[in-house]
């Protein structure tokens, strides 16, 4: 499979309780990337979740079969650390984007494995997360360094440059679905900008509100009725849920990793991964791991109640280290008809599959057979973007 190996997992397993509540996942198999020392960054799904994309520590992007594993390709060109890709364009849905510290944003088609489209923040500059909306659909945002720029995707040419709203590295940029003319901005800096892209772009006349998160922040995303609520995980591993139309705090949890690991009788949280809305439900999970490998789904509330409750899924034995993306379901659901829970990829250089049991018994699944590394890989954090 072109440095790509696929092994199912044999061998007895043995389960630990965690919860009455808890569904328990076994492995199904697991990928090694490549059998240098690199590692997973990110897996996003295409649009008709018939493959994935996985970026790389050695800047290259694979794609394998979501439901299979088979490795199909790979795309290659960035030259530095790729922080972010994405099947962004319903419309061109054989089309990947991704963004590098080399300050460049790619498309690739994925049936050639080549790329068709390219824009270049300039010399020094570091893309971090880009996004594509605005209210005619044709805006391309991106965070650069400190700054926020704007393209017109069709015509490649840069409309707009946002450089006195954020005094650090811009971390993450999101139109709001629903609110194509909205977007919203991240820093290091602990801040979280709202933007309306109506119009001519400045820092003076589009600046809406300013939350401020107080630290460091990682990953957004949106949650409830209309994407009205927005989540925010930051890089000391707290969580807060706001109202960006209210411009307030629903809840903040700043002891969100001894609440998480209160709750959970395998191990302590040692970091966050992501965080996962349920629409169809409404119900919100913060994705919690430690450095061993394991990962648990932990249910927040955030209404009336705010509490983050017991782990409702639990995933170990496939990873040896951090765990740094995961492409899953809900809890207690699986994906497609294959059975599959979901994907996870870490610093091992894995890609592990789930696979549900169907058993709703407050148990999590252990396998006892892994891929193995015969690398020696180093056990500390790496930098959180």
């Amino acid at each position: 499979m072109d440095g790509a190996e696929r092994m199912e997992i044999e061998g007895q397993s043995q389960v630990l309780p965690i919860s009455n509540n808890s569904k328990r996942f076994g492995i199904r198999n697991s990928i090694q990337t490549n059998f240098a020392d690199d590692y997973v960054f990110q897996i996003v799904p295409k649009n008709d979740w018939t493959s994935m994309a996985v970026s790389l520590s050695t800047n290259a992007i694979k794609l394998y079969s979501l439901a299979t594993a088979q490795y199909i390709g790979e795309c290659n060109g960035h030259s530095s650390t790729i922080n972010q890709i994405s099947f962004s364009d319903p419309s061109s849905p054989h089309v990947l984007h991704s963004c590098s510290s080399d300050g460049t944003l790619r498309a690739w088609d994925t049936r050639s494995f080549q790329q068709v489209f390219s824009v270049n923040a300039g010399p020094s500059q570091e893309i971090f997360s880009f996004s594509f909306g605005g209210p005619n659909h044709n805006l391309l945002a991106a965070g650069c360094n400190s700054q926020i720029l704007f393209w017109d995707w069709r015509t490649k040419r840069q409309v707009a440059c946002l450089e006195e709203s954020h005094t650090e590295d811009v971390t993450q940029v999101h139109f709001i679905p629903g609110y194509d003319d909205r977007l919203i901005s991240a820093s290091v800096d602990g801040l979280m900008c709202l933007f309306d892209t109506g119009g001519d772009i400045n820092d003076d006349d589009q600046m809406v509100s300013v939350l401020n998160v107080g630290t460091s922040i990682g990953k957004v995303g949106f949650l409830g009725e209309k994407n009205q609520k927005l989540w925010c995980l930051t890089h000391i591993e707290t969580l807060s849920v706001w109202d960006w139309k209210e411009e307030r705090t629903e809840v903040s949890f700043e002891d969100a990793r001894s609440l998480a690991s209160k709750s959970w009788m395998v191990d302590n949280v040692d970091y966050f991964v992501d965080c996962h809305y349920s629409v169809e439900e409404d119900r919100f999970w913060v994705i919690g791991g430690t450095n061993g490998g394991s990962l648990g789904y932990f249910p927040v509330t955030y209404k009336e109640t705010r509490a983050i409750g017991p782990p409702e899924a639990v995933l170990c034995g496939g990873h040896e280290g951090i765990i740094r993306s995961v492409l899953s379901g809900v809890p207690g659901q699986t994906m497609d008809n294959h059975g599959i829970f979901g994907w996870t990829g870490g610093e091992d250089g894995r890609l592990c599959c789930w696979l549900s049991d169907g058993s709703a018994t407050s148990q999590s699944w252990i396998s006892t057979l892994a891929l193995k590394s015969d690398k020696t890989r180093r056990k500390g954090r790496h930098s959180p973007y």
